[in-house]
């Protein structure tokens, strides 16, 4: 049994991840469309106070009660502390009708995707809303770049406490999520240059 351990934010600030996926993120997202949205594994709730400043009707859960302390500062009433791997979404929450769920640099450090795809699922399936998950890119060359610079033991350190668990490319988290019931309507590679991409996004409609 995997024990929660606390990610530790020392502030609001975004992480470096959205220094190269914000704008990609956004352009994912429709005020008209995508009228409540759910961040899974929101951490410090940045994303998500950054799109309600935006109007977009937005709420966050994440296991880390430091980030979800620091998160209720800017808006008390929109974030809830759930660790992921019940299944489960807090129950203040649990009958909105969340159209769309977007989960960024989550999915790599969970160890069982399958329970949260299929959280995802249930979440969606009255709306049969949209999914839009970030990962960290993985394709042919690049990781045949890390190889012949030996950059693996960098890349997937071990030594990292609360590490990525899994390695993501395009085929095998498109695999999951048709497994689900999703259909992949849109795929952004972010920061880098092409194939060489630091993050992917995937968006995907339940059918």
């Amino acid at each position: 049994m995997s024990i929660y351990t606390d990610y530790g934010y020392p502030n609001d600030n975004a992480c470096h991840a959205f220094d190269y996926m914000m704008q990609p993120l956004l352009s994912l997202l429709d005020k008209s469309k995508n009228t409540c949205i759910l961040d899974m594994g929101c951490g410090n709730g940045f994303f998500v106070n950054h799109l309600v400043g935006k109007g977009f009707n937005a709420y966050g859960i994440d296991a880390s009660e430091e980030g979800i302390a620091i998160a209720k500062r800017t808006n008390p009433d929109r974030f809830f502390i759930q660790d992921l791997s019940t299944g489960a979404l807090p129950a203040e929450i649990a009958g909105f009708p969340f159209d769309t769920i977007v989960s960024t640099e989550v999915i790599e450090h969970l160890y069982n995707p399958y329970l949260f795809i299929a959280l995802c699922k249930d979440v969606l399936t009255k709306t049969k809303g949209e999914l839009v998950i970030s990962t960290p890119y993985h394709g042919y060359f690049k990781n045949l770049l890390l190889g012949i610079f030996n950059k693996w033991d960098t890349h997937m350190s071990p030594l990292w406490q609360g590490g990525h668990i899994k390695l993501w490319s395009v085929k095998t988290l498109s695999f999951l999520l048709t497994e689900y019931g999703f259909v992949v309507t849109d795929f952004k590679g972010t920061g880098r240059i092409p194939y060489l991409w630091k993050s992917m996004i995937i968006k995907s409609t339940l059918k």
